[in-house]
């Protein structure tokens, strides 16, 4: 009598061995999850207690970088960082915001927690582009127009800003639209528009109305500038005029297109 076929043989062994993937995902006992979500409650209770409650992630050291008038001393003082407190728990935008509003100097500031012991204070100071001479001393202004800190002395280099403004006429409707710190701001962007050449000799900026700055120099000589619009056009042609004319006193570039000089 003939034995079983190779097919038949081959369906006997898999009816004896049950399906293999059925016994490979078997779920896993009670036991094994029990102590897996042990393990997972102790590992997130050590790391609570390590940032929150050991003493090896605390405040110990605050460091400060990028001062050039302020000293660290300080921006430490104005930061009020807590020390002896949780490192994870240091509010640094609540610092950050401090030193801001406690030192207007500041321009910007970026506060770093540097593990495991300490708060790094990275600031930026404010640059005087000009200044405003108020009761024998002088405020100082940076590039978007800021008033940030009143100085005994001008610092070396930096044209005094003077507001002539007039509260008649025409002068009076162009303060109106443009207030104060409107004029300020002009006043600024004029003067980061002066060629290289005459910068160093300006010693003035007077402000009387939107479209009426003009500069004067250390030799006594006076430049119409005009409006803040057009300035690489104006300090172009101012360069130029006083190439073309040396000796002249007077330049006028509030148009650039048709720049005009006189005197002598």
């Amino acid at each position: 009598m003939a034995g079983p076929t190779t097919a038949e043989r081959g369906e006997r062994q898999q009816e004896s061995s049950g399906p293999p993937l059925v016994r490979r995902l078997r779920p896993p006992r009670l036991r094994t999850i029990v102590i897996l979500a042990l393990a997972l409650l102790l590992l997130a209770g050590g790391s609570l207690w390590l940032l929150y409650g050991s003493a090896w992630t605390r405040v110990e050291r605050v460091s400060v970088s990028g001062t050039r008038v302020l000293t660290p001393a300080q921006v430490r003082a104005a930061a009020a960082v807590p020390v002896g407190d949780p490192l994870i728990s240091v509010d640094t935008d609540a610092i950050a915001a401090r030193l801001r509003r406690q030192l207007p100097r500041i321009d910007t500031v970026d506060v770093v927690r540097s593990w495991p012991h300490g708060i790094d204070l990275k600031v930026g100071e404010r640059t005087a582009v000009m200044v405003e001479e108020k009761g024998g001393k002088f405020v100082e202004v940076d590039r978007g127009g800021v008033r940030f800190a009143t100085v005994s002395q001008a610092p070396k280099g930096v044209p005094v800003l003077e507001l002539s403004l007039s509260r008649d006429g025409s002068a009076a409707a162009s303060l109106r639209r443009f207030d104060e710190s409107r004029l300020v701001r002009e006043a600024v962007a004029v003067a980061a528009r002066i060629p290289a050449a005459v910068a160093g000799r300006t010693r003035v900026v007077k402000v009387r109305t939107y479209d009426d700055i003009s500069l004067e120099l250390g030799d006594g000589r006076t430049v119409a500038w005009g409006s803040a619009e057009n300035g690489a056009e104006k300090a172009r042609a101012l360069t130029a005029l006083m190439k073309a004319a040396p000796g002249a006193r007077h330049f006028d570039v509030s148009v650039p297109t048709a720049p005009a000089s006189s005197g002598s």
